[in-house]
């Protein structure tokens, strides 16, 4: 395995998060509580992309931001109803999760 960061994003019911990524193409890896009652942490993955979905308060903070670059970001603004930018860098578009988390999706301009 190779090194990576993976991005820690605060949520309220991970149950949520998960379907609403899947939409993104990401799904669960795996999901851990402590006791049955307890915060959720889970992680999903779209290929070698990971994120870590926390229900814990202290992981991280609301209204987080991750830059995800695609292949094509018209799939992901088609899916979302979206109108992609063109901007000097690359075709993007900006979406909210059920929390709040913000992912600017881009596919980079050759």
């Amino acid at each position: 395995m190779g090194e990576q960061a993976v991005p820690v994003l605060r949520v309220k019911d991970a149950a949520v998060a998960v379907a609403w990524y899947a939409r993104l193409g990401f799904a669960l890896e795996w999901e851990h509580r402590f006791e049955p009652g307890f915060p959720v942490f889970a992680e999903v993955a779209r290929g070698e992309v990971r994120l870590f979905l926390s229900e814990h308060e202290g992981d991280a903070r609301p209204d987080g931001l991750v830059y995800l670059r695609v292949r094509d970001v018209d799939a992901v603004a088609r899916e979302f109803g979206m109108v992609v930018a063109e901007l000097p860098w690359a075709r993007e578009v900006e979406l909210r999760d059920p929390d709040g988390n913000r992912l600017r999706v881009g596919t980079p301009v050759a």
